[in-house]
């Protein structure tokens, strides 16, 4: 597949490794410009772009940058994308750590429904409830014991088999998370939220998400992800988190 990757930090970064290992088309991108890729696109085979070049993907887009990151995208950036082209969401929204509070969301907004307001464009939401060390170690057959699960979510059915076939290509198995409006069962704290869970645990771990405990969740989450960062001494490079 022809594919963009717009963010080079630990999601982007290692999406931009297996997925040119597996021989698809790769364009990285990210705020501070295609030199500051040069590295990872020598590593990779991968090509280092800008923003509105990874966007132009063919096959498939994945916006992997910070919630308060997501504004200062070019509003026009999706202008001269297939209609076809899906557009993956891997954002998390963390207030407190990261991103600063964003009214839309604390209101109760999905983070991936607010996402695909700024783009103006539909979105699925998928690779952001793992942490990336699971990504780069790489997947398991078909069938393995202990195959992890990634799930998927959004409006396209075509679009989120797609998503499904690549995680497979990946080696997780793939989960069908519903719509878009139903992304929050995987955001921040909630069960399916990084615990490299198999399909059936991530079913029922989906299905047990509480709508009303989103805030909960997220603030949970958050204290998760603080406790991981101080237990690896403060490097969030050595924890590798989402």
């Amino acid at each position: 597949m022809d594919i963009g990757i717009i963010g080079s930090g630990h999601i982007g970064g290692t999406l931009t490794r297996r997925l040119s290992a597996l021989g698809h088309r790769v364009t990285v991108a990210n705020s501070r410009g295609p030199d500051s890729l040069a590295a990872l696109a020598a590593e990779t085979g991968a090509t280092a772009g800008t923003v509105q070049q990874a966007a132009r993907a063919r096959d498939l887009v994945v916006v992997t940058i910070p919630q308060r990151a997501v504004p200062s995208l070019p509003r026009d950036l999706f202008a001269a994308t297939p209609a076809s082209t899906a557009v993956i969401d891997t954002g998390n929204y963390y207030p407190e750590l990261r991103d600063s509070p964003i009214a839309e969301l604390d209101a109760g907004l999905n983070d991936s429904e607010w996402v695909a307001r700024h783009l103006g464009r539909p979105v699925l939401k998928a690779f952001n409830n793992v942490q990336a060390r699971t990504l780069a170690r790489g997947g398991l057959p078909p069938g393995a014991p202990g195959r992890v699960a990634l799930s998927v979510a959004g409006d396209d059915v075509e679009a989120k088999n797609r998503v499904l076939q690549l995680f497979d290509a990946l080696g997780f198995d793939g989960v069908d998370a519903g719509t878009l409006a139903d992304s929050w069962r995987q955001q921040v704290g909630t069960p399916a939220y990084c615990h490299d869970l198999d399909a059936a645990a991530l079913r029922a771990a989906l299905a047990a998400a509480e709508r009303d405990k989103v805030a909960e969740y997220r603030r949970e989450g958050e204290a998760m992800v603080m406790r991981l960062i101080a237990e690896a001494g403060g490097n969030l490079d050595a924890l590798a988190a989402p």
